[in-house]
């Protein structure tokens, strides 16, 4: 894996430039190997020895209603910790290192690889702490955001409900004001939150000292009714234990109670909760309720975490793409050792002869040619995403406004396309294992359920579909898409240069093509559920072109690259030339299909009658 980052990170994202900004004038290319070079060290040492470990021994509730964690999961929270990684991006005054989100996205690869969900839940934890940063008072950050950066305390995200899973606008979770004078409070307009939360990442645990809760929740109008929909949403800081105006816990358990966890198929190092507030077990001050602090403005609490999570939809698909890669990993080193088999022909007609190594049968260089695909160009795409967040954070001008522009409209292929293909990359993993594979004497079945979450959380996989049609495309008239249509052109047309890319140059442009008229004529009718009946195909067609896109501008860097490279150096670049040779021969074809009913506006699933099942 570090030779792919090392490649994607200098060869063709050319991060070495961000070192002439302002923000980053401190670092090299030396301090960004050297946090590279710290973070694959302790994920190899301390995480991908355990990682085994914390998905047998998964977490169980104790009669107390605290939660039992291997002691694997205090040992990787604590290494993650002294990485410094959980402030990687973040001002020194609140002990950040200032470094690209690039190289912090990269670094952390390694210990999504290593071991998925260990670690304390930090990227929960850096995302509470932004979102504060982002949105809060001076006080919250202060008190609140600090704590959080230097790994004292850690974060969760509370947005679905057991009736409302990704319909956020159905939450009943009510907030009403704590009496007389509660604006006074040091951290902010204090309330009583009343509800139940589900699917609550590190909910409880005893990791830290304290737990911050980010939850959404409604204030009730004035005749004493949730406003429908998602404009009565806000947001709150509610801590599970309450702090003094110097962040020193007082003593007091907070309203919030863990009421049961969720045993997952996969992703066992960090616990799934469901959580009560204001039941009354840990009544604050007499009264039930437990005690929370808004943030911002009242009615703006979907905006505010959509911060949040689209920070954590790019670390959804670098989760995704890390899982893929450690299953890629596996497996080829198992085709590449495991002899069975004779080769097809004369030469393995001879019962005597001896077996062959798995790698040298077709049909696994087959398999092994789609998870390198699948994961290296996952990796990339998660990686240009990383980079675009530095350019809308730390450029000027156009520069900033077009990457903002262009990551809103690959956000949710940042997130699914990951998702969606690194499990079929774990599948083909396990396929290669045969049998073994599906034991539990090789990691690659974890793997796959590890992995399997990443279609799931953080906006279920069909949502993004109708996100990026249903709005990404269409937003000031199609500006974003156009912008991409460029990018993917000024590709193509740098393709040319090289006769053997040429033909995936003019392959990329078709495609680009039947991409874009697919989306004309898919709103070419006023009645958007004629129009989105197919946004998930659409989805699947417009992540194959961005791979595809990703994929050839790799190859056209590989070529610049190949003439006078290394021999270990040049197998490297022939084997992205090859991996973009697959894409452009076996996957990109597929989205012809795709594009048909999207743009054909198929009624087949629309009109598909309940009885009819």
């Amino acid at each position: 894996m570090r030779r792919t980052i090392d490649f994607l990170l200098h060869d063709w994202l050319q991060v070495e430039s961000l070192t002439h900004r302002e923000r980053f004038k401190d670092h090299s290319p030396e301090t960004f190997s050297a946090v590279l070079d710290t973070c694959e060290r302790v994920a190899r040492e301390v995480f991908a020895p355990v990682n085994r470990i914390v998905d047998v021994e998964e977490p169980r509730m104790n009669p107390d209603g605290s939660v039992w964690l291997p002691e694997a999961a205090y040992t990787t929270a604590v290494a993650y910790r002294d990485t410094g990684m959980i402030a990687a991006t973040q001002d020194y005054e609140y002990g950040g290192l200032q470094m690209p989100s690039v190289i912090e996205t990269a670094a952390n690869a390694f210990f999504a690889t290593a071991g998925i969900g260990l670690g304390g839940g930090a990227m929960l934890t850096t995302g509470s702490a932004n979102l504060i940063l982002a949105h809060g008072s001076a006080t919250q950050k202060d008190l609140f955001a600090r704590h959080l950066l230097s790994g004292r305390w850690c974060g969760t995200m509370c947005l679905s409900e057991t009736q409302a899973g990704s319909s956020l606008s159905d939450i009943v979770t009510r907030a009403l004001r704590d009496g007389e004078g509660s604006d006074a409070d040091p951290f902010g307009p204090r309330y009583r939150l009343h509800g139940n939360k589900m699917w609550i990442s590190n909910g409880e645990h005893n990791l830290t000292e304290n737990i911050v809760h980010l939850v959404l929740a409604k204030i009730p109008g004035p005749d004493g009714r949730l406003i429908a929909g998602v404009r009565g949403i806000s947001l709150f800081i509610v801590p599970k234990r309450l702090i003094d105006a110097d962040a020193q816990l007082t003593g007091e358990h907070n309203d919030v109670a863990l009421a049961g966890l969720n045993h997952k198929c996969g992703y066992r190092g960090m616990p799934n909760t469901l959580l009560n507030f204001g039941e009354g077990r840990h009544a604050v001050r007499g009264a039930p309720g437990a005690v929370g602090y808004l943030v911002g403005e009242p009615g703006q609490g979907l905006s505010y975490m959509f911060h949040m999570m689209n920070e954590a939809r790019i670390a959804v698909g670098l989760g995704a793409a890390s899982i893929g890669y450690a299953g890629f990993a596996a497996s080829l080193d198992y085709a590449r050792n495991r002899r069975q088999g004779r080769p097809i022909g004369a030469a393995g007609k001879d019962p005597l002869s001896p077996p062959v190594r798995l790698i040298e049968h077709a049909d696994v260089r087959r398999m092994l040619l789609a998870q390198k695909t699948y994961v290296e160009g996952s990796l990339a795409l998660v990686l240009y995403a990383a980079r675009l967040v530095d350019e809308v954070r730390t450029g000027e001008g156009a520069a900033a406004s077009e990457a903002h522009r262009l990551l809103e409209v690959l956000t949710p292929v940042v997130k699914s396309w990951p998702s969606q293909y690194c499990v079929e990359a774990n599948s083909h993993a396990i396929q290669i294992h045969g049998g073994y594979g599906y034991t539990r004497d090789f990691p690659v079945e974890q793997y796959w359920r590890d992995n399997r979450l990443n279609m799931i959380h953080e906006g279920a996989h069909a949502i993004h579909g109708l996100d990026l049609l249903g709005r990404k495309v269409r937003v000031d008239q199609g500006a974003g898409l156009a912008l991409f249509a460029r990018q993917v052109a000024k590709t193509a047309n740098s393709s040319t240069a090289y006769p053997a890319l040429a033909d995936y140059g003019r392959a990329l442009e078709a495609a680009l093509r039947r991409l874009l008229a697919a989306t004309a004529a898919a709103w070419s009718v006023p009645d958007p559920e004629i129009a989105l009946a197919n946004a998930t195909p659409y989805l699947e067609a417009f992540g194959h072109v961005t791979i595809a896109w990703l994929w050839l501008d790799l190859a056209v860097v590989a070529m610049q690259k190949l003439d006078g490279a290394s021999e270990t150096a040049a197998s490297h670049l022939r084997g992205l030339l090859q991996a973009t040779a697959y894409f452009y021969g076996y996957e990109l074809p597929k989205i012809d299909a795709w594009l048909a009913v999207a743009a054909a506006r198929t009624p087949t699933c629309l009109e598909m009658q309940d009885e009819w099942y």
